[in-house]
């Protein structure tokens, strides 16, 4: 295990499905649903999703623009190896408590990160959780094990 805390550098939500995530700052996360306003929000178990800035840096290499939100993740971390992680543990970020639910998802459509460098990070380095307990999460958060 490394770091055992890291931080939330960026919440990230968008009106629409199919649309890249913008930077909020702040957001609710509401228990059994995930973040308030966001249109993935009451899907399923893939309730918030969480990326690494890390894992985005690799990607930056080939596609230099890339932002927190790129590939439609809620939060962007920093500093914890969300690799570590498998379906079942918790996390407490900020006041909330989240649920690992899912590693990865298949990029259906072909997101637009793909369609520019012919591969998406999200298959394997994305991850999936339920909001079991809700609360405020903005950035500067720490986020470790529950």
């Amino acid at each position: 295990m490394q770091n055992k805390k890291g931080k939330i550098i960026a919440v990230c939500s968008a009106p629409k499905k199919g649309m890249i995530k913008h930077e909020i700052g702040e957001g609710t996360l509401i228990e059994g649903i995930g973040l308030g306003g966001d249109a993935h929000a009451g899907f399923m178990h893939r309730q918030v999703s969480l990326i690494s800035m890390e894992d985005i840096r690799t990607m930056m290499a080939k596609l230099p623009n890339l932002v927190p939100g790129s590939f439609a993740e809620n939060l962007t971390t920093d500093g914890f190896d969300l690799g570590q992680l498998k379906i079942g543990d918790r996390l407490k970020v900020g006041e909330t408590l989240l649920e690992v639910s899912q590693i990865g998802k298949e990029c259906h459509s072909h997101c637009e990160v793909f369609k520019q460098t012919g591969e998406c990070i999200m298959p394997k380095k994305g991850l999936f959780t339920k909001v079991i307990k809700g609360g405020k999460v903005r950035c500067g958060d720490t986020i470790e094990f529950a």
